[in-house]
C-alpha cells in the first residue's frame, strides 16, 4: 500500500508560534519513527508569522532547528501571497494542523481544510470556535450541566469608550466575584493576555490591558484548588485518559510558565480518589460532545478540595505536544506511547471525514 502524505501544518499568525513549531517537531519524529514510517509521508507546511505559507526544504529547515523563519526574507524562494498555496498541497492525504492560537485553533484554518476536502487531524469549525472564545464556551458547558467557577463578561467598549462607565463595572465585577480574580481575553490561548488582580488598581489596569488583545473579555472568580487535567481522544465514542495535575511556585500558571521546563511539575496520575478521578473523566468526556468536538481534546478542572467540587475551566481542541504538554504524557500514562497517539489521531481524523 502507497504511504499516506500527511501534511504537518504549524507556525502560523499568533503568539503561540514558537509553541507550535515545538510541536510540530516532536509530531514530526513520531511520524518517522517505525512504524509510523512506513505508513505515513511527512509533508511539511510551515505558515509564517505574516500568514506566507513555506514548504519543502524551507519548512524542513523550521522543523530541523526550530527557529522561526524571519518575515523579512525568503531564504530566496518565491513567497506566496495569503490567497496562494504551493503546488504540493494537493499532494496532501490527510492534514494534521498543530497550529495553537487565533489563526489556526479558533475554526479559520479548520475551515480552511473543509473547503479544500480532505481529512483533517482534530475537531471542525464549530468546536474549534467556541474552544477558543471562552465565553462562549462558558455558555456550551453550562448548558450541558457542566459546574464551574463564577464569571462576568466584559465588552472593549465597556472599559475604554466612557469613563462614566468603567468604575461601575468595575464595582458590579467586585461585587458579583471579588478578589482575587483573573481577567482574560476570550479569544487567547495559553495563558497569553491573563492576569491575576487583588487590588481595583489591578483590575482596572488588567482590563486594560485585555482589552488592547480582544474586544471580548472574561472576568473569573479565583478559587483554591488543585488544578488538574484530562486527555480525550475519539470521536463519537471518546475515551478519557488518567487524569494529572499541575503544581508550580508562580502566582499562576502563566504563559512562561507552562512553557518553560523546570517552572511546573505534573503529577500523572494525579493522587485522588477513585470517585474523583471518575467524576473529572465523566465530566471531560461530557465537555468534548458539548462542544462537539473531535479526534483529540485537553479540559482542565479545578478541584476544590476542601469541599470536594469539581469545576470545568476548559476545553483545549488542539493542545500542545512540547516537551512540557500535558496531553501525550497523559496518554503515554493510559498505556498509549507517543508514536501510537499520533498514529491514533491521524485514523481518527480520516474516520471523521468518511461519515
Amino acid at each position: 500500500m502507497a504511504k499516506l502524505n500527511v501534511g504537518l501544518l504549524f507556525g502560523g499568525r499568533s503568539g503561540e508560534h514558537e509553541v507550535s513549531i515545538s510541536s510540530a517537531r516532536a509530531i514530526a519524529r513520531a511520524l518517522v519513527t517505525a512504524p509510523n514510517t512506513e505508513n505515513y509521508a511527512l509533508r511539511p507546511f510551515y505558515i509564517q508569522k505574516d500568514g506566507c505559507w513555506q514548504t519543502g526544504a524551507i519548512a524542513q529547515q523550521v522543523l530541523e532547528t526550530g527557529i522561526p523563519l524571519p518575515v523579512d526574507e525568503s531564504m530566496g524562494a518565491t513567497r506566496l501571497s495569503l490567497w496562494q498555496f504551493p503546488s504540493d498541497v494537493a499532494d496532501v492525504d490527510v492534514w494534521f494542523p498543530i497550529l495553537h492560537g487565533p489563526n489556526g485553533e479558533d475554526g479559520t484554518i479548520q475551515g480552511l481544510l473543509k473547503l479544500m476536502q480532505v481529512p483533517c487531524v482534530g475537531s471542525g469549525v464549530l468546536a474549534s470556535a467556541l474552544g477558543m472564545d471562552k465565553i462562549a464556551m462558558k455558555s456550551a458547558f453550562a448548558q450541558a450541566g457542566l459546574s464551574q467557577v463564577d464569571y462576568v463578561t466584559v465588552t472593549r467598549t465597556e472599559v475604554w469608550s466612557n469613563p462614566c462607565v468603567f468604575p461601575k463595572l468595575c464595582d458590579r465585577i467586585e461585587a458579583v466575584l471579588g478578589y482575587p480574580c483573573f481577567v482574560k481575553p476570550a479569544n487567547l490561548g495559553s495563558s497569553v493576555g491573563i492576569a491575576k488582580v487583588r487590588t481595583r488598581a489591578q483590575l482596572e489596569a488588567a482590563l486594560d490591558s485585555a482589552a488592547s488583545y480582544d474586544r471580548r473579555i472574561i472576568v473569573e472568580a479565583g478559587v483554591t484548588a488543585r488544578e488538574v487535567e484530562c486527555a480525550v481522544l475519539g470521536n463519537d465514542q471518546p475515551k478519557a485518559s488518567v487524569i494529572g495535575e499541575i503544581t508550580y511556585s508562580s502566582d499562576f500558571y502563566d504563559y512562561e510558565t507552562k512553557y518553560t521546563e523546570g517552572k511546573s511539575r505534573h503529577l500523572i496520575p494525579a493522587p485522588l480518589s477513585s470517585e474523583v478521578v471518575a467524576q473529572i473523566q465523566d465530566m471531560a468526556i461530557r465537555a468534548f460532545k458539548a462542544v462537539d468536538a473531535a479526534g483529540i481534546a485537553r479540559v482542565d478542572f479545578f478541584y476544590v478540595e476542601s469541599t470536594g467540587k469539581v469545576l470545568i475551566n476548559e476545553i483545549n481542541t488542539m493542545p500542545g505536544f512540547t516537551a512540557t504538554s500535558m496531553y501525550p504524557m497523559l496518554w503515554a500514562a493510559s498505556g498509549i506511547p507517543f508514536a501510537d497517539l499520533i498514529d491514533r489521531l491521524i485514523q481518527l481524523g480520516l474516520e471523521r471525514s468518511q461519515e
